[in-house]
């Protein structure tokens, strides 16, 4: 690995991950609206029980390796430069409802391209633009005018960090007991335990987390050629890797940008070795509409709240990001809007249902 260069090894690390990634998105059904329709509309909670215990894999490695000196989480930008509260519950709750009218998330839409879905394909393409553009184009304007800090800097914003100051406890130690509740959580529904392909697909995820901290962290580190420390997350690395395919003689290789690509590829051939495998177009042009809707919200959305649902609710969980909470219920809230918007026609129903189920 000494003649590669930092951001090869990062680029095959994610690659690797994706593939993963992509496995368990096909096999075990691992989709963060799939688990937010499965509690709002029908009373399932295994599917977000998985998430949970993903994340709790996740974090207990994550803050091991940091106990061991392997990785440094505090340079994360999730630590070391989060973004305001505004911005997350804004950029999130719209992230959430485009996630509603495409039918799931970024990492989702990968992997729905993995099994020959072509409308996933346009909606993959409107959201790598609309981020990149969010990033540093026309859209940067609006996502710093909502990402204004009003809030003063903090330094390592994690409940970690934040409980062990107060108590005198390791932040070591904070994020492993977090990660063992969690755990004991998801194993409280009998439900859940008589699942084992959700709990097997939980478990690879929460490995692949674990893994993007790792290579990015440590197989990476290179002091003459710094590499940030990052894991997944799939806003910002759709955009660079439509940047990459048309400008690859002067563009780097990167974590996001393999990653994208592993899912895809272990998308595919889990599908294929399943014989799932089908070619999928938008039925007309309300689909289209609603997929190309859904593909700017979640672009604008997942660069301004600094992540999606596995940049945010995963990668951003496994440090106990002060962000994490409020970009999860925010997307939750935006799904749940959007979900019922779609099966009811009215944004107002929902809160009509909140308002008055009990009369």
């Amino acid at each position: 690995m000494g003649e590669l260069s930092p951001g090869t090894i990062a680029a095959l690390g994610g690659l690797l991950g994706g593939c993963a990634l992509g496995f368990a998105a096909r096999w075990g059904r691992f989709c963060t609206l799939g688990a937010v329709e499965d509690v709002a509309l029908a009373g399932d909670s295994r599917r977000l029980r998985m998430w949970g215990l993903a994340i709790a894999i996740a974090m207990f490695i994550t803050f091991a390796m940091y106990g061991a000196g392997l990785i440094d989480i505090t340079q994360t930008f999730y630590l070391a430069t989060p973004t305001t509260i505004v911005a997350t519950v804004v950029g999130s709750f719209m992230f959430g409802y485009g996630m509603s009218l495409v039918g799931t998330c970024g990492f989702g839409t990968l992997a729905r391209i993995g099994g020959g879905d072509l409308k996933s394909v346009f909606t993959f393409l409107i959201m790598g633009i609309t981020a990149y553009a969010t990033m540093s184009g026309a859209g940067a304007y609006l996502r710093l005018f909502i990402s204004a800090r009003s809030e003063p800097p903090m330094e390592n914003a994690s409940f970690a960090f934040l409980i062990g100051d107060m108590t005198g406890l390791s932040p070591v130690i904070v994020g492993m007991a977090f990660a063992l509740v969690i755990v004991i959580y998801c194993f409280s529904s009998a439900s859940f335990r008589q699942s084992p392909r959700f709990v097997i697909a939980a478990v690879i995820v929460g490995l692949a987390i674990a893994f993007g901290w790792f290579v990015t962290g440590y197989l990476a580190l290179d002091p003459f050629e710094p590499y940030p420390l990052e894991s997944f997350t799939f806003a910002a690395p759709l955009g660079e890797s439509i940047l990459y395919v048309m400008a690859m003689t002067g563009s780097s290789l990167n974590f996001g940008i393999g990653a994208v690509a592993g899912v895809i590829i272990g998308a595919a051939v889990t599908t294929l070795f399943q014989k799932h495998f089908r070619w999928e177009v938008c039925d007309d042009a309300r689909e289209m509409r609603r997929q190309m809707m859904g593909g700017v919200l979640m672009g604008f959305g997942s660069v301004t709240a600094l992540g999606c649902t596995v940049g945010q609710g995963l990668t951003g969980a496994s440090l106990l990001a002060f962000s994490t909470p409020i970009a999860f219920v925010s997307m939750y809230a935006g799904s749940w809007v959007g979900l019922h918007k779609l099966v009811h026609g009215s944004v107002l129903e929902p809160l009509k249902q909140v308002l008055f189920q009990r009369r």
